[in-house]
């Protein structure tokens, strides 16, 4: 009991410390009593949730200004795939994502870990409250719906950097499930299988309790849907993806950007007709240079260090079309004639989509889900289970809004192309750098092509970089779905605290 008393105080601290950015309630010291006697009890508890995505949080006995949930999550993710390339080898844990050098000791995978356990820990004690209250009315419903779905949420985003993808071992080793306070601290990692069933089952119980709105920053039904449609594609129940994006789409309340609000799409993200869920900040949370997003794919020559670009190999993906409006956010640093400067011999090709908001070059609200991705998701779908004119059909809604009006595909599949493949290369550009590229390689039993310059090529110097040719002779230029190195190795932290917990070769 001492210990369950320990954990809420605990959480409540960080929540009255977070709940000023996200709430006007007042940030008085609150009771165990008030965590679920009251709404405003529990929304400031909840805020502390949602604050934990954003906000600097201590870690080995110390604060680091670069350790940010939704930092590392990005360097994790988007850094390990072919849309960004690396402009020099660099110290900093994120060259690890570049060169598929993991190590359980790295930094960023293990503040990752940690932060990520730290939610679902606060969700899992205020779900453990609130039930033991008997409470069902509507508002208590729905921040108890909010706790789920950031439970399935945290869940599947370990599972997916952890464990092995499920279309490809589902009985292989996963993450740890955290469902409950009593659980030991020593515990056996769950296969990729139960986590995936543990993930839908909370997604499914958010979607049933959550029925209002407290708006895009806040998860809702229609987030719990849009999660259930992206991990069932991922399980590869394509009915069930097709019947979750359709919930979402048919909903009426997202619509897609068109061609002309498209590019402000990411800057004005709290308020765009696409955003589902997304992580708000404020100008209050301007990190600046340090510990933003932004800071290492975009700079204005003093805003951030613009270390890392867009890839040739995504800008040849888009030559094709140079009036499509995903340009956008490709935003080349030239010099006073024109020319696209380079960094080491790297083309620099800075990245905007999170930059912008309140028009502070380190500044956005990332959005977690967008009706885009709905689309997507429902033609990839579509496309496995042979219905070609559906697939391409939720393609063109995506290429009519994003100035390709001449260039649809009116159900014609390109010579040589699968459904699927043209389904892929179109998420490819719609989502670049949102953290979905390489899951959506692997998870498909394809292999990722990183035969282009750039620094993830391990001895790699200035000298050798020749942009007229295809380099060659570097380790890792295909990574295959097979890779043991498209997973994370479990951070050290766990494996000696925790001896069940097998690491992964």
């Amino acid at each position: 009991m001492k210990n369950k008393i320990f954990i809420i105080v605990a959480f409540l601290m960080v929540a009255v410390s977070s709940c000023k950015k996200l709430s006007s309630l007042p940030s008085d010291a609150i009771s165990t009593e008030t965590l679920v006697n009251t709404t405003e009890g529990l929304t400031n508890a909840l805020n502390g949730a949602y604050a934990l995505f954003k906000d600097h949080i201590e870690f080995n006995g110390k604060v680091d200004q670069n350790n940010m949930y939704l930092r590392q999550f990005y360097h994790l993710t988007d850094f390990a795939s072919d849309d960004i390339v690396c402009g020099q080898v660099t110290t900093d844990p994120l060259y690890y994502s570049f060169s598929l050098d993991h190590s359980p000791s790295q930094p960023n995978s293990r503040y990752y870990w940690y932060l990520s356990y730290k939610i679902i820990t606060g969700v899992n004690t205020v779900i453990d409250a609130v039930e033991k209250s008997g409470k069902n009315d509507v508002a208590t419903n729905q921040l108890l719906g909010e706790c789920y779905f950031l439970r399935a949420f945290s869940h599947f985003n370990l599972v997916r950097l952890f464990g092995k993808p499920y279309s490809v071992a589902p009985n292989s080793p996963g993450v740890i499930l955290r469902t409950n306070l009593t659980d030991p601290s020593k515990k056996a990692r769950s296969t990729v299988k139960e986590v995936y069933d543990s993930v839908l089952a909370d997604a499914e119980k958010a979607a049933g309790l959550m029925t209002r709105s407290r708006g895009v920053q806040y998860a809702s039904q229609e987030a719990a849907w849009s999660l259930l449609a992206r991990v069932n594609l991922y399980k590869e129940d394509n009915a069930k993806a097709i019947e979750y994006a359709d919930k979402v789409i048919n909903s009426g309340k997202f619509t897609l950007a068109t061609k002309t609000a498209y590019p402000k799409l990411f800057a004005n993200a709290t308020s765009s007709s696409e955003t589902i869920f997304c992580i708000a900040f404020t100008v209050v949370d301007d990190y600046g240079k340090f510990g933003s997003i932004a800071s290492m794919i975009y700079s204005d020559g003093n805003s951030g260090w613009g270390e890392e670009y867009a890839s040739s190999s995504l800008r040849a993906a888009m030559s094709a079309h140079p009036e499509d409006v995903r340009w956008s956010y490709i935003v080349p640093s030239k010099d006073a004639a024109g020319v696209v400067q380079k960094k080491n011999g790297i083309e620099m090709y800075y990245i905007s989509k999170f930059s912008f908001q309140d028009n502070l070059p380190n500044l956005s609200s990332p959005i977690m889900f967008r009706i885009a991705e709905m689309y997507l998701i429902r033609a990839e779908a579509a496309a496995k289970t042979g219905a070609v004119g559906a697939a391409l059909d939720d393609v063109d809604m995506i290429r009519k809004n994003r100035g390709l009006e001449a260039a649809l595909y009116n159900k014609v599949l390109p010579a040589g192309s699968t459904a699927l493949d043209v389904v892929l290369a179109e998420k490819r550009i719609e989502m670049a750098f949102e953290g979905h590229r390489s899951y959506d390689v692997f998870r498909n039993k394809r292999s990722l092509n990183k035969a282009y310059w750039g620094y993830h090529l391990t001895g790699l110097k200035e000298t050798d970089v020749d942009l007229s040719r295809t380099p060659t002779g570097y380790p890792n230029l295909t990574v295959p779905y097979t890779s043991p190195r498209i997973i994370y190795y479990l951070p050290v932290d766990e494996v000696l605290s925790n001896p069940l917990a097998q690491q992964n070769p």
